[in-house]
């Protein structure tokens, strides 16, 4: 029973680390190596360096000052070295007697007594035995399993797990890449004189195989989870275009060269009897509420329903003002759901969703929650998509696969102000088809960005009183208080109340998440008509918010938000034709990090630029947030750094799914280990 619970133990400390079966470990690689293949005489240490060496105990004490520790002085023929166990066993102090000899492995520091080694690694040599022939690897643990167990594992798996190759050598050679099984033998036991800079850069070719690989299998579980999804069925949403020449008939401007190319991609995969699955990027303000608006259309002259998703009220009641705008002159009904909505309200939104006789509906998450039924669903858009979590955006899709459609999957359209990186695109969001609207329409003005102290916070409240009095509008941005969000609300409050002191004359507004959807409807609403000067807020106006009157914001203590809230914040002016600025007010001292992101959206307006440097200042763990919600980050590539590798591992995806299926499913068995679904997310 001892052995089952003790099997049980090492399992669920293995779980920790991610591994699931014994061929995992041959893949969970060192962090770092030590040097245990030579001896180095006690007089030749350096200090600050951890060695190996080989001595004789000369004495072992028990001392009390400074607390409770065993000393033990040990020599060889170079000089004496003392080694210090604050934490220790009575089996440790027996096996270091006077007399024993040792070889201890540790950093040597100077102490009172010449060089020392604090808790060094030790074995009591009870006759001669043979160095290390290999660097000795220290790998990632937890709790409960020591360095020596998990080696023994390591080695346990290399002999037993078969170390085949799974990349065919045409794809090999092209790339300069080592074979599977001499790269993981090298990371696992690098020989004596092995370029240790080059290894622990992650530099080594060993590496980039590594790296490579684990691209490799990412690529290949996304290529065929994307080839499944065109093998399925959706509704052809193939009409005649009449709505959507009458829409862009009535629309006061013309759609840019940016727009109607991304319009085409969508109108043709609409037309598709496989789902669709697109991402449509853009950046603040490049129009891509009309795409959705001509996608939603096209769904409905094929006699279907459309459903648009965002994440916030705010977000989403700016959509359906949009879509009635522009939609319901055209006879096309459009509904709003919302979970603060009014019983009453809710209930008659659904039954016309449910009997058809809404054609777009737009809301909240509340759009997938239970209740929520779709007679003829055929395309579902999700804005903002990365806010949402994966099972929150497959429950809308699955809204249309039980209805009329007779199990044909609708077309999924998400779309992003936070543009991604060329490289996170290929590599997260490998599975997706992606459009970007990459211009600005006309008549858009650059929105000036500046840096001002906290200390001249009187200057900023002069300039927002000067805005106003010419008759524009200003924002005030509350800062984060990561702590809570009840502290936010009451920054948010405070805040309010000092500016209307300090603005007096100037009508000031409030708005912030907690207030009742009525509320924030009516400050919402009173702002874009001018009834308020100034907007004080809290980051529930990040998107969807546009008062073209509005030309100035300013972000108090900026140094506590993200890249991507800065610039989707800074959005929300320069919508009109006046001259608008953005005013990053920050406290001192900045830390290291804060000063980075400051000096990106100071210098950049760019948001492709800004996301790529977010992506390096962040990594990708951060940068994707909920989107990637349940899937594996890569483990030992960087995408900031190892660009090239993701573009070879997307193109030996493509190649072996087309010639090598057997060793692409191969592939993909060993490094997803049962993630694979995940990885399809």
């Amino acid at each position: 029973m001892r052995g089952t619970d003790s099997r049980d133990a090492l399992a669920r400390r293995l779980a920790k680390l991610g591994l699931a079966g014994q061929c995992d470990l041959v893949l969970h690689l060192p962090l770092r190596y030590e040097d245990e293949t030579r001896i180095t005489p006690v007089g030749e240490a350096r200090t600050g360096k951890p060695v190996l060496v080989e001595v004789e105990v000369v004495d072992a004490t028990v001392a009390f000052r400074p607390r409770r520790q065993l000393v033990v002085k040990a020599r060889d023929a170079s000089g004496l070295v003392v080694m210090r166990f604050l934490n220790f066993y009575p089996s440790q102090q027996k096996a270091l007697a006077v007399g024993a000899r040792v070889r201890a492995f540790g950093e040597l520091n100077s102490g009172f007594f010449g060089g020392e080694m604090v808790h060094p690694r030790f074995r009591v040599l009870r006759r001669p035995e043979p160095l290390a022939t290999s660097l000795t690897p220290v790998y990632p643990t937890t709790a409960g399993l020591p360095q020596w167990e998990l080696r023994k594992l390591v080695d346990e798996a290399l002999a037993s797990c078969p170390l085949t190759e799974t990349v065919p050598a045409e794809i090999r050679g092209t790339l300069g890449l080592p074979g599977f099984a001499d790269a993981v033998l090298a990371l696992h036991r690098p020989t004596p004189g092995a370029d240790l800079a080059s290894y622990e850069s992650h530099a080594h070719p060993a590496w980039r195989r590594v790296k490579f690989d684990e691209l490799l299998g990412q690529q290949l579980s996304m290529r065929a989870h994307y080839r499944a999804r065109r093998a399925q069925r959706a509704p052809a949403l193939g009409a005649d275009g009449a709505l959507t020449r009458a829409l862009l008939a009535r629309l006061p401007f013309r759609p840019t060269a940016a727009q109607q190319r991304v319009w085409r991609e969508i109108a043709r995969d609409l037309a598709s009897p496989h789902p669709m699955n697109r991402l449509l990027q853009g950046d603040v303000g490049s129009g891509k509420t009309i795409v959705a608006a001509l996608a939603a259309l096209r769904a409905v002259e094929a006699g279907h329903q459309a459903a648009v998703m965002a994440p916030t009220e705010i977000l989403a009641e700016q959509h359906y003002r949009k879509f009635s705008e522009w939609l319901a002159p055209l006879g096309v009904r459009v509904a709003w759901v919302a979970g603060a909505q009014k019983k009453t309200e809710r209930r008659a939104a659904l039954e016309a969703i449910a009997s058809g006789e809404t054609q777009i509906a737009v809301g909240t998450h509340a759009l997938f929650q239970q209740g929520v039924a779709f007679a003829r669903l055929a395309l579902a858009i999700v804005d903002e998509q990365h806010r949402f979590g994966v099972h929150q955006r497959l429950a809308l899709r699955e809204k249309g696969s039980g209805t009329a459609n007779e199990g044909a999957i609708p077309h999924q359209l998400m779309m992003s102000a936070t543009p991604i990186p060329r490289t996170l695109s290929m590599s997260y969001y490998a599975d997706l088809d992606v459009s970007v609207i990459d211009a600005l329409p006309p008549g858009r003005t650059p929105v000036v960005t500046k840096l001002v102290s906290e200390s001249r916070r009187d200057e900023v409240i002069a300039r927002i009183r000067e805005a106003c009095r010419s008759g524009r509008q200003a924002y005030w941005v509350c800062p984060l208080v990561e702590e809570s969000e009840a502290l936010d609300l009451q920054t948010a409050i405070d805040t309010h109340a000092a500016l209307s002191a300090e603005l007096a004359g100037l009508r000031v507004g409030l708005v912030h998440g907690r207030l009742a959807p009525a509320e924030k409807a009516a400050v919402m609403e009173a702002f874009k008509t001018g009834s308020k000067d100034v907007l004080v807020a809290t980051t529930v106006i990040e998107v969807g918010v546009d008062v073209p009157n509005a030309s100035l914001m300013v972000i108090e203590h900026a140094e506590r938000f993200g890249l991507a809230q800065l610039h989707q914040l800074r959005g929300r002016v320069g919508r009109g034709v006046a001259e608008s600025a953005c005013i990053l007010l920050y406290r001192n001292p900045l830390s290291e990090s804060a000063r980075a992101r400051l000096k990106v959206i100071y210098e950049n307006a760019d948001g492709f630029v800004v996301a790529r440097e977010d992506l390096l200042l962040r990594g990708p763990g951060e940068f994707l947030g909920v989107r990637q919600s349940g899937v594996p980050l890569l483990r030992f590539a960087d995408l900031a750094n190892d660009a090239d590798l993701v573009e070879a591992a997307r193109a030996a995806a493509e190649r072996m799914l087309a010639e090598f299926p057997d060793a692409a499913a191969k592939h993909v068995e060993r490094w997803a280990s049962g993630r694979a679904d995940l990885l399809k997310a």
